[in-house]
């Protein structure tokens, strides 16, 4: 073991190896007996690719570039494509990201347009979409521009031809309910085919704030008729809803202080452990039934697994593994369970759980390790004290490497990631993006602050009127404890995050003397300018629970921004913005940097053209990530092995 400072050891980690493993599959399902997902392809220009297991094991792309397999829908997108087997062969329905048509497509031939493209603002979009071929239609959400502001917006259930004879008129789109809402779920139909139910909410609350759970009676035209709310409500947030094989009501509800699961109204499980999420994308699946009456579950307080839950007894028996964390992703065929899962060692792979034999196997994007996993980093759950006492859960990754030590008496630099959200967390999963840091001598703590899913409704409530307050402190006790502990060198201290953990970070350096740098990743800066009319539709009214009405606590809006602050700045910092993002527009980062101007705090504002809320294409990443390695190298004094381009900071 070969003694370094921290910061200057070698790893076979570069940023283009982190790049070419980020993101993870996603929406899972079965067509037949084959599963099918989608998948990232950073080299590809970040498009999501949708991908088959055959069943004789072997695992295909299925359209090739530049088809792009992704719904915008409230811009965070949704399910975005269904199958089945007709006539012998699957026939599969599909969002394309660049004009967000529906196509149809049978392998072996080319994808046809369903849905016309409108120039009106955003256009048309959809999601969740389900196969009815009975009726000779797909069923989906349908989110229509009425006009060219962000909040020019309805959304109804619809119903889409599968011959096409709406590819060129929307007038051949049958809309299944009046829009009586302002955001809805994609309709799960009862295995008689009389019921239909799907969740429902309204400006200002988001869907962990409160939903409805609504059930309505098909017609024989078709059509979704007296639709009546069986559950949730303006304090009661239904995550999801779905019908067991005997048509029980079965839904996820949060009316206990936890997500918990539900059917006809009456408990199946009580426990204080999650068994929902927050609803940031349509089509998020939680619990799946089984023919058998059992139900697949992911659940747990933080990190999250795969089990299979006796409805009868309230039991729960979980799948045996390396993966600590299950994403909302499951689908059942049978028997078979499928998830998408994930461990401290492990990326995000297709999982399969065979209820009839206990089994559980990667069947798809298999986790290969890249590099010797002696270099990834070794994860720490810990639970902090915040101020007033307040538990404060996060993971420490402490700098790791299998041939390297730091000289005695030199303590490590740390960045604390505050993540996005805020109503989100951090799961324990491998991510290369922190390997990249660990494994050359920079540790890294991940903070789930109050105000993050997981541990409940009031830990979630916790930042209630207090975004920019209860995060920053949070973040604030992890970093200094780190520090008295003597785990962490308290002059090497910085911050990132994005989105909302880019407004974590800047809130951070303008309000904090506690870190020596930060990084602040495509962020909301100035409250004044993101609400509605000025952000997307989804968020325009999300600071009313996060700040508080506006009309009521106007001075709020201001105290809160970092660019209020700006003038209290003087730590180095990095900005990094996509050029085409819609939800934290370039403008917000703009201003920002005008307040700053002539007063000589050192920085650097990376802009990458074609990148919209979350950077997909690996060439930006590579960017982003050894960007983010100089300003650390530059502020603490570090000598990366091999050295990294130098970003310029500028007064």
């Amino acid at each position: 073991m070969r003694s370094a400072p921290y910061g200057s050891w070698p790893s076979p980690i570069d940023a283009a190896l982190a790049a070419a493993h980020d993101g993870r599959p996603e929406w899972v399902g079965f067509v037949g007996d084959e599963v099918w997902w989608t998948e990232p392809r950073p080299a590809e220009g970040g498009r999501r690719a949708l991908v088959r297991r055959r069943t004789d094991g072997g695992e295909e792309s299925v359209l090739p570039p530049p088809w792009n397999v992704r719904s915008r829908v409230i811009e965070y997108g949704g399910r975005p494509w269904t199958g089945e087997v007709h006539d012998g062969r699957p026939l599969i329905v599909f969002v394309h990201f660049a004009d967000q048509r529906l196509y149809r497509y049978e392998p072996g031939g080319e994808p046809t347009p369903l849905t016309p493209v409108s120039p009106v603002g955003g256009g048309l979009r959809w999601a969740e979409p389900r196969l009815d071929l009975a009726r000779g239609e797909v069923w989906c959400v349908l989110e229509e521009s009425t006009g060219d502001g962000p909040d020019d917006i309805r959304r109804v259930q619809a119903a889409v031809p599968l011959d096409g004879s709406a590819a060129d008129d929307r007038a051949a789109v049958r809309e299944l309910t009046e829009p009586r809402h302002r955001f809805v779920t994609g309709a799960r139909v009862s295995p008689d085919g009389r019921r239909a139910a799907w969740l429902a909410w309204d400006h200002p609350r988001m869907p962990w704030d409160g939903t409805e759970l609504l059930v309505a009676d098909v017609t024989e035209d078709g059509l979704l008729k007296d639709a009546r709310t069986v559950a949730g409500g303006p304090d009661e947030a239904v995550a999801q809803v779905e019908w067991s094989a005997d048509g029980g009501l079965l839904y996820s509800s949060d009316r206990g202080g936890w997500w918990n699961l539900y059917r006809d109204g009456t408990p199946l499980c009580p426990r204080e452990e999650e068994f929902g999420g927050p609803l940031w994308q349509l089509g998020l699946r939680w619990f799946a039934p089984l023919d058998s009456g059992l139900l697949a579950v992911v659940h747990g307080r933080g990190p999250t697994v795969l089990g299979i839950l006796d409805p009868g007894s309230g039991e729960i028996v979980d799948a045996v593994g390396p993966w600590t964390e299950c994403a909302a992703a499951l689908a059942t065929h049978g028997a078979r369970v499928v998830t998408v899962a994930a461990g401290p060692r492990t990326a995000y792979e297709v999982v399969e759980l065979d209820t009839a034999t206990g089994r559980a196997r990667v069947i798809g994007s298999r986790h290969r390790d890249p590099v010797d996993p002696a270099y990834y980093p070794e994860p720490r759950l810990r639970t902090f004290t915040g101020p007033d006492g307040r538990e404060v859960h996060a993971h420490v990754y402490p700098p790791h490497h299998p041939a390297r030590t730091a000289p005695d008496g030199e303590l490590p630099p740390y960045v604390i990631w505050a993540h996005g959200g805020p109503t989100s967390r951090v799961p324990l999963v491998l991510d290369l993006a922190i390997a990249y840091f660990t494994s050359r001598g920079i540790g890294v703590a991940e903070v789930n602050y109050g105000g993050s899913t997981g541990y409940g409704r009031a830990y979630r409530e916790r930042l209630r009127g207090q975004w920019g307050v209860v995060d920053v402190e949070d973040c604030a006790a992890v970093a200094r404890a780190l520090a008295d502990e003597g785990t962490a060198d308290p002059a090497r201290l910085a911050i990132r995050g994005g989105s909302a953990g880019g407004w974590t970070t800047a809130a951070s350096l303008t309000t904090t003397d506690v870190y020596a740098c930060g990084t602040v990743i495509y962020p909301v800066l100035d409250l004044a300018t993101w609400g509605p009319g000025d952000t997307h539709d989804f968020e325009s009214r999300y600071l009313e629970s996060l700040i508080g009405p506006r009309d009521e606590v106007p001075d709020r809006y201001a105290e809160r921004s970092p660019t209020t602050h700006a003038d209290r700045l003087t730590a180095p910092f990095l900005l990094l913005q996509g050029l085409d993002d819609v939800i934290c527009p370039p403008a917000q980062s703009e201003r920002f940097l005008a307040r700053i101007a002539g007063r000589g705090v050192p920085h650097a504002y990376l802009t990458f053209a074609g990148e919209g809320h979350g950077f997909r294409r690996a060439d930006t990443m590579v960017r982003a990530l050894e960007a983010e390695l100089s300003l650390y190298a530059q502020v603490f004094g570090l000598n990366p092995t091999p050295p990294v381009p130098k970003v310029e900071l500028t007064p």
